[in-house]
This record gives structure tokens, C-alpha cells and sequence, in this order.
């Protein structure tokens, strides 16, 4: 852990490059030293189904998830998340131009218990 998920509404498809917000957001968790690099994942969600706010077609959203273990302060997670929503907002300079845009930063830490197995972590041992 952490997840990042980023869902958004297809009408940003032609003025958002998904790639390198992908990248940024991940780069962004990367640098803030929350968690080593072999466990962080970083994911993107088309929505081609929604309604935003009155139901204008230019309106549209991005919202990004970061779910992550108990144990981070509240500051922390409330740089990560002004990070997050910088690095977002950055990224949809292009799209403001065409869309009224909604963007959701939301933190969510994960007390269940979870099973996983992770072979990344041995590749970057063996380099």
C-alpha cells in the first residue's frame, strides 16, 4: 500500500493527458516518503456513465482515492492530499479551458485485514 485511484468522467478524455496525471500522482507519493516505491500503485478509471452538478456536458470531475494503512499522522495525510489535488489541478489546465471541472481529494486508510504478496519488493532488493 498505498492505492491510488483516479476515477474521471470520459468528457475529459480529448484534454487530459491520463498517463502523466497517473505519473504525477505517483510521483507525488513517491517523494512524500509515505511508503516505499515497490508498494505504491497508481490506477485510472474512465467513467463513461455520470452526471455532474446540473447535467451540462462540459461539466466534469475527477476524483482521486488514496487508500493507505492506519498509522500516518492527520498532517501527513493532509499534505499528501493538498500534494494530490496540486498535482491534479495541474494537470487539468488544458481541460479548464473547455470544461467546468469538480475535483475530489480523498484519504482512506485501511484498518481491515488484507493478505498480499509483493515481488517487486525482492526484484529491488536483488539490483
Amino acid at each position: 500500500m498505498p492505492h491510488i485511484i483516479v476515477e474521471y468522467s470520459a468528457n475529459l478524455e480529448d484534454s487530459v493527458d491520463v498517463q502523466k496525471l497517473i505519473d504525477d500522482l505517483h510521483q507525488v507519493v513517491v517523494d512524500s516518503g509515505v511508503a516505499e516505491v515497490a508498494a505504491i500503485r497508481t490506477r485510472a478509471k474512465r467513467r463513461d456513465v455520470y452526471r455532474v452538478a446540473d447535467g451540462d456536458p462540459k461539466n466534469a470531475f475527477v476524483q482521486v482515492v488514496m487508500r493507505l494503512r492506519i498509522g500516518r499522522s492527520e498532517e501527513m495525510r493532509s499534505k499528501l492530499a493538498d500534494a494530490l489535488l496540486t498535482a491534479t489541478d495541474h494537470n487539468l489546465q488544458r481541460a479548464y479551458m473547455t470544461h467546468n471541472i469538480a475535483i475530489t481529494v480523498e484519504m482512506e486508510e485501511i484498518d481491515n485485514i488484507t493478505a498480499r504478496k509483493n515481488s517487486i519488493r525482492s526484484k529491488s532488493e536483488a539490483a
